[in-house]
């Protein structure tokens, strides 16, 4: 009989328990419809804590954060459901993977965007706005790939210039370095002649000038004779 009773209490317990988490979750789900996506973030979490790994608040949580911007808490929340999920419903995890990559897409993740889609329609192949938003992140991969390329390129030819004004500033410097070679004074043809003229004239001046000494010790010394 105790047994008994111990059984009941447990179960009674379990499906209180069990009660608790359904409250909260249902709170939540009227402040999100609300409009009060804050308020409802806090209830999903709350949710959380009274039953971990609980797949309607995960799912529901993410769906919290990415009406209030949090994109990167999305993506977290979004892939810690559709990880921990064990829903057999296809609909359900194309539409978490749907909002996964629109998640991704908030954060220009591209690649991851793109994926994720690929994903949601292997779960669903005829959602048409999930193949839009497949080809849109195409589209915007091929733009953000082409950007790169071209600030790659302009980066390139920046440093390309830069070092090629340093080069030319070391040039420079080392132009100015360099002693001036002393230029030759440029003669005319009359110039060099002039100088050559004096030059003859200088030396018949000297020759004429020791011939004149030479005579006068010559007479000296025949007077000296005498």
């Amino acid at each position: 009989m105790k047994r008994f009773f111990f059984i009941l209490f447990c179960l009674t317990a379990t499906l209180s328990f069990a009660q608790k988490e359904k409250r909260i979750l249902r709170n939540g789900n009227n402040s999100y419809f609300g409009g009060k996506y804050s308020e409802a973030e806090g209830y999903y979490s709350e949710a959380l804590k009274a039953k971990n790994n609980y797949y309607k608040s995960n799912y529901n949580l993410g769906d919290a954060y990415y009406k209030q911007g949090k994109f990167t808490d999305a993506i977290g929340q979004y892939d810690t459901y559709i990880k921990n999920s064990t829903s057999n419903n296809k609909d359900t995890m194309s539409k978490a993977f749907h909002n996964l990559g629109n998640s991704y897409l908030k954060t220009k993740s591209y690649n991851e965007a793109i994926t994720a889609y690929k994903n949601s329609l292997k779960m669903n192949p005829k959602d048409e706005d999930t193949r839009y938003n497949l080809a849109y992140a195409l589209k915007k991969l091929q733009e953000q790939q082409k950007k790169n390329q071209e600030n790659k390129d302009k980066q390139q030819k920046k440093d390309d210039k830069d070092k090629k004004d340093e080069k030319k500033k070391m040039d420079n410097k080392g132009d100015k370095d360099k002693k001036p070679e002393q230029q030759q004074p440029q003669m005319s043809k009359e110039e060099a002649q002039r100088m050559l003229d004096a030059l003859k004239n200088n030396e018949q001046k000297m020759q004429l000038k020791k011939k004149n000494k030479d005579e006068n010790a010559e007479k000296k010394n025949i007077d000296k004779d005498w």
